[in-house]
């Protein structure tokens, strides 16, 4: 799990680091869903741990991110 949190961190990073450089902001959603599903990870990780409330707020957030991007892809 902690392998695909890094490799999820370091790819969203990118897009991020990409739109910012280029002022190319077409891949929003794309990176938006990755940073979701990076948080998806860290609440797994977080109720493995025993600390639900943490990995509850972590998963309530990767809905929220799944919704926004699902929205980018449909609006673009």
């Amino acid at each position: 799990m902690k392998i695909l949190r890094y490799v999820l961190s370091i790819v969203t990073l990118s897009f991020a680091i990409f739109g910012l450089i280029t002022n190319n902001f077409q891949l929003n959603h794309i990176m938006i869903f990755l940073l979701g599903l990076t948080m998806l990870v860290m609440g797994i990780e977080e109720i493995q741990k025993e600390r639900k409330a943490n990995g509850l707020l972590l998963v309530g957030v990767f809905f929220l991110s799944l919704f926004v991007s699902i929205k980018g892809f449909l609006l673009s």
